[in-house]
């Protein structure tokens, strides 16, 4: 399978020269399914082999730290007031960064 090919494929790629990242916005196609789209990306046997373990180790600390802490804003900041400015560069981040205070949660057993 020619991955440069479908790379260039204007029937899955519109101006596909061009860097455009907003064009998987609401996508339907999943990177671990059989969808040759994500082929230049890495798929089949030339898929990374580190991905689902580089998923797991994002996916289960966040989910450990949402599970075991309630979350709270500082004392006298409202939601609506939180700037969500994105800051651009290498990475994408926020502009201004989030406080939030943990909270223990220990479950009841009632």
């Amino acid at each position: 399978m020619n991955a440069s090919a479908i790379r260039r494929d204007p029937e899955y790629w519109y101006d596909a020269e061009s860097f455009i990242p907003k064009r998987f916005d609401g996508s339907s196609i999943d990177y671990k399914g059989t969808d040759f789209e994500y082929i230049p990306f890495g798929a089949g046997r030339r898929m990374c082999p580190g991905i689902a373990f580089g998923m797991a180790n994002v996916e289960l600390p966040l989910a450990n730290l949402l599970y075991h802490f309630n979350w709270q804003l500082p004392s006298g900041k409202q939601p609506e007031n939180v700037d969500m400015t994105e800051a651009f560069g290498a990475t994408m981040g926020k502009k201004n960064d989030l406080y939030l205070i943990a909270i223990p949660f220990t479950p009841s057993l009632s």
